[in-house]
């Protein structure tokens, strides 16, 4: 019985310190409040009913990343409806403290997470990930394949991304 409560306030600490991925997760997949809620609930049960799986010499944010991506993503897949929006606000809010945006940096922010959101499931996974600044290794170790596939992908967004900016600017 001690065992379960350690075990359950283990889970509860670590989902609480990296709650963060939780809800970029759930914004990057859903856009109506509702279903932000239904993906966060089934993406904490989906870690819960894996916890026991956990291996403790990956770090923990790669494994919760692993298993709340391939939620969304059947979620995602299930129903076309959440196929709505990446949300880029954060990083919006972060930039602007720091400095004021003009209106072209806002428009192309809003064309990044529009060419973002048109990308599929893995693409999108990717980009989030690598928006967060991840390493390729850890971008890797999350999506099940390899670096250079990382990598790889990465760079042909990168350049499909700037084809489309380019062609707007033109």
């Amino acid at each position: 019985m001690i065992r379960d409560q350690n075990k359950k306030e283990e889970f509860l600490n670590l989902i609480q310190e990296h709650r963060k991925i939780i809800f970029k997760i759930c914004n990057s997949y859903c856009k109506n409040k509702s279903d932000r809620e239904d993906i966060g609930q089934e993406i904490v049960f989906q870690l819960w009913k894996s916890f026991d799986s956990y291996n403790s010499e990956l770090k923990f944010s790669t494994w919760m990343y692993r298993v709340s991506l391939n939620v969304a993503i059947s979620f995602y897949r299930k129903d076309k409806r959440y196929n709505d929006t990446i949300s880029l606000d954060e990083h919006l809010i972060e930039i602007s403290a720091e400095e004021d945006l003009s209106g072209e940096t806002e428009r192309n922010f809003s064309l990044l997470q529009q060419f973002i959101n048109e990308l599929k499931e893995l693409d999108r996974a990717l980009m989030i990930l690598y928006l967060e600044e991840k390493n390729y290794k850890e971008i890797a170790e999350i999506l099940g394949i390899t670096e250079t596939n990382v990598a790889t992908k990465i760079s042909r967004i990168k350049e499909k991304i700037k084809h489309k900016f380019k062609n707007i600017h033109n």
